[in-house]
C-alpha cells in the first residue's frame, strides 16, 4: 500500500490517481470516500458534527485498507497517533509543497473547512503539521513548480531506489 500524505492543496488526489495508473493499482481518495459514505461534503460534516467526528471517520477508513492500493489521505490524517501507526503499514510518500504554493492553490477555494482567510493562521497550521509529515515519510517528493508527470516519475524513481 502506498499512502500519499501532505498538506491540503499539495496535490495528493491528482498525484495518487496518476500514480495508481502508472503502478496498475487501485486508487482511493479518502475524502471522496468519506463524502460518499456520509452522503455529504467534508464542509457539511465539519459544520454538522465537527472536526473530531470527521477525524474518527478518517481513522476508521484508514484502518480498513488492505491490499495493493494507492491512497490519497486527507491533509490532517497525520494528527492522530493511531493513524500514524496505521500509515506505517504501507509506504508513506510525502508530497512536500511550500506554504506559498499551498496558499496560491487554495486562495480561492471555499470547499476546505480548515482553510481560512487568515493567512497567518493558515501558515501556523501548515508549520505545525510539516514536521509530522517529514517524520512519517518513507519518501519525500518536492512538488513546487512541477507538473503531474514529473512528480509521478520522481515518485517511481524514488520507490525503485
Amino acid at each position: 500500500m502506498f499512502f500519499l500524505i501532505g498538506y491540503m492543496g499539495s496535490g495528493k488526489s491528482t498525484i495518487a490517481k496518476e500514480l495508481s495508473t502508472a503502478l496498475n493499482m487501485e486508487y482511493i481518495e479518502m475524502d471522496e470516500t468519506i463524502e460518499k459514505d456520509q452522503q455529504m461534503s467534508i464542509t457539511e460534516i465539519f459544520e454538522r458534527y465537527g472536526e473530531e467526528y470527521f477525524r474518527e471517520l478518517e481513522t476508521n477508513l484508514l484502518k480498513s485498507f488492505q491490499g495493493k492500493k494507492v491512497i490519497s489521505t486527507g491533509g490532517g490524517v497525520i494528527l492522530s497517533r493511531e493513524n500514524q501507526a496505521t500509515l506505517k503499514n504501507g509506504t508513506v510518500i510525502f508530497l512536500d509543497a511550500s506554504f506559498d504554493t499551498i496558499d496560491d492553490r487554495l486562495s480561492n477555494d471555499s470547499t476546505r473547512p480548515l482553510w481560512t482567510g487568515n493567512r497567518e493562521g493558515n501558515r501556523q497550521r501548515f508549520n505545525k503539521r510539516r514536521p509530522v509529515y517529514h517524520g512519517l515519510a518513507d519518501h519525500i517528493i518536492n512538488v513546487d513548480k512541477k507538473d503531474t508527470d514529473t512528480i509521478v516519475a520522481e515518485i517511481i524513481h524514488s520507490l525503485k531506489s
